[in-house]
């Protein structure tokens, strides 16, 4: 395991949905590079679980229960073809970001800079069947990385993008439990495999450090190969 590498000393991370899948693995990568992290999730005993967790591993972590398509607990900080779904996806994955930056821009601003690092999908490339208004919410979040990472350049606010494929985590469950859906998804992925939440953070780490100083408005993908562009 990784320790104190010291690539991020003295910078402080929030990572929302972090206590499980790849928004754990984040944190994780995120404080063994030396930051000091705070995660988040709706459910307090999801939070004090990881928090423990990544406790035990030395970590400076805090946590606190945080609901992001909810305005104040954001300031404390399916049936995809119905109306409500869709307002419910859009107001989660793309309204909740974007009111997000708004509240953390200040702050950064008073640290002299900082980077905001969206999640998206390859989905948001190549929508996948099924989970149309996903995709689509997914989409917008590629296009509100370009904009707001215009908005704050000269901040040195850098604003990036990181795209997971087919990653095996509980959100992809009904997929890689069927035996014959693995199958056929395997062998549309180049690399013959799904990835695992732990490939998705050092991307992150990356994009997060003083490395890519110069990197701004970019989505990056994760996917093993799988078809990633519009």
């Amino acid at each position: 395991m990784l320790k104190n590498l010291g690539k991020l000393t003295g910078k402080v991370a929030v990572i929302t949905a972090s206590t499980d899948g790849i928004g754990l693995e984040i944190a994780r990568r995120l404080g063994q590079e030396g930051a000091s992290i705070v995660i988040s999730s709706r459910n307090e005993q999801n939070v004090e679980k990881a928090r423990e967790e990544l406790k035990k591993e030395n970590l400076d972590v805090s946590g606190m229960v945080c609901h992001v398509s909810k305005e104040e607990d954001r300031k404390a900080l399916v049936d995809y073809t119905s109306e409500r779904a869709w307002d419910k996806i859009f107001e989660v994955n793309v309204k909740a970001p974007f009111l997000l930056t708004k509240l953390v821009v200040p702050h950064m601003e008073k640290r002299g800079g900082g980077s905001i690092i969206y999640v998206a999908s390859i989905a948001g490339y190549q929508p996948l069947p099924g989970i149309g208004a996903y995709s689509v919410s997914k989409t917008s979040l590629l296009g509100l990385t370009k904009a707001v990472s215009m908005e704050l350049a000269a901040s040195k606010i850098r604003v990036n993008c990181v795209c997971p494929g087919i990653i095996k985590t509980k959100f992809s469950k009904a997929l890689w439990e069927n035996p014959a859906a693995m199958e056929l998804t395997n062998q549309m992925i180049p690399m013959g495999r799904i990835g695992e939440s732990t490939e998705i953070a050092p991307m992150v780490s990356f994009l997060s450090s003083d490395d890519a100083s110069y990197i701004t408005g970019e989505s990056f993908v994760i996917s093993g190969g799988y078809f990633s562009r519009l």
